[in-house]
This record gives structure tokens, sequence and C-alpha cells, in this order.
């Protein structure tokens, strides 16, 4: 899935056709408990899972697969230049970095040429929008261009969640500065079989503005 509106990568094909995955090299970042890698592995492609979280790891080792899990920074990735064909991320890593243009670099570099990076992330326009499911949501409450990051403390002052907003032109020239051509951007819509509420995703909100992004990039 890429993300909450249900959007499956067997419908989207982002990736490529599902058939022509198998004994592709794909590294997922972000990947949390690893569940993109496991869909991966199950369609016969050669997937690795990296966070930077080893809880999540732990976790995801938890649940299984025979797939190698490392425990890295995204923007300091331990592979050679050129060792997969391609690579994913949904709603991992990204939205999570001050700096995405190098984690966009270190994605080429790990690339084969011609090699696709699909990632998704909260669609930019949601930050314009308080974070709830009902009416009250539905009413612009800051400015879509203001980029302070949304930090979460903890009793002593420290950061323990960071995210950045980037608009929709910020992550386009991002994706060019880092060296990838991007060939699609993917809203999903809002399905009608999707009756999830949790919160600031509804159907309510769903079907009247987006609320993911996937940008669909390829390597120079």
């Amino acid at each position: 899935m890429w993300g909450p509106e249900g959007l499956d990568e067997v419908e989207a094909e982002l990736l490529g056709p599902p058939e022509e995955l198998k004994g592709r090299s794909v590294l997922e970042i972000g990947a949390g408990a690893a569940q993109c890698a496991r869909w991966l592995a199950a369609q016969g492609a050669r997937p690795v899972a990296l966070d930077l979280s080893h809880r999540q790891l732990q976790h995801a080792l938890r649940i299984g697969g025979s797939f190698p899990l490392v425990c890295a920074d995204a923007g300091a990735l331990p592979f050679a230049d050129g060792s997969f064909d391609l690579a994913c991320s949904a709603y991992g890593a990204l939205p999570f970095v001050a700096d995405p243009r190098l984690v966009l670099r270190e994605v080429r570099r790990v690339l084969r040429p011609g090699g696709r990076f699909v990632f998704s992330v909260t669609h930019p326009i949601r930050w314009a929008f308080p974070d709830e499911p009902g009416p009250e949501g539905l009413s612009v409450s800051s400015s879509y261009f203001d980029r302070t990051p949304y930090v979460e403390q903890d009793e002593q002052g420290r950061a323990v969640y960071v995210e950045h907003h980037r608009t929709l032109g910020d992550r386009v020239r991002d994706i060019v500065a880092g060296g990838f051509r991007l060939v699609d951007l993917v809203e999903p819509e809002w399905p009608a079989w999707n009756t999830s509420e949790w919160g600031g995703w509804s159907p309510l909100r769903g079907n009247l503005i987006p609320g993911t992004a996937i940008f669909v990039c390829e390597r120079g």
C-alpha cells in the first residue's frame, strides 16, 4: 500500500508490472516493519529493508522474512554505487529529514542507470488543514507556505518526533536537484470501499482533498 487511501502496488504498478519484479534488487527506505519488502519478496524480487530505527527492524524480524534488514541512515546508505535496480519508500525517511536532497542523491548513487525510485509522502496541501477527520478538518488553518517543521518533545524538551513540510514545488525541485527525472506524480483518490477513519484520515476529507502524493522518479 502506498498510503492510507489503500492504493495497492498490484493495481498501481508504479515499480513496474509485478511479473517483472522477479529477480530484481530493490531497496526499501524507511522500511519500518518491512511490509513493502515482504510483498516484494513474495513477487520474487530481492529486497533489502533499511530503517534508522532498530526497534522497527526488530519488529520486522519478529514478523519474519528471508531478506536482509539494515539499520542505517537514509542520508548515508551503506551500499556500493549501482547496487539496486529499484528503490521505494512508502511514507518513510523523506518527510523526517531536514535535507531530502541528501537522501535523494544517495538513492540515485545506489541505483543503476535507468533505475526507478518511487516514494510516497503526506500530500503537502494537508499541512494547511487541521489534522482532524471531521468537518473541523476542512477549513484552512495555517499557511501552505509555512515550512516550519512539526516537532513533538518529551518532558526533557528533547525532540522525539520531527516531520518537515515541503511544498509540491519544493519536492519537484528536490527530485531534480537529486539527479532524477520526475516521470509521474500520483494523487490517489479516496476509494468508495475505504470506510476507515483515523487521525486526519477519513472518507469525508479524502473525497475533498488529496492525502497522499506519490513521486515516480527515474535515475538519469
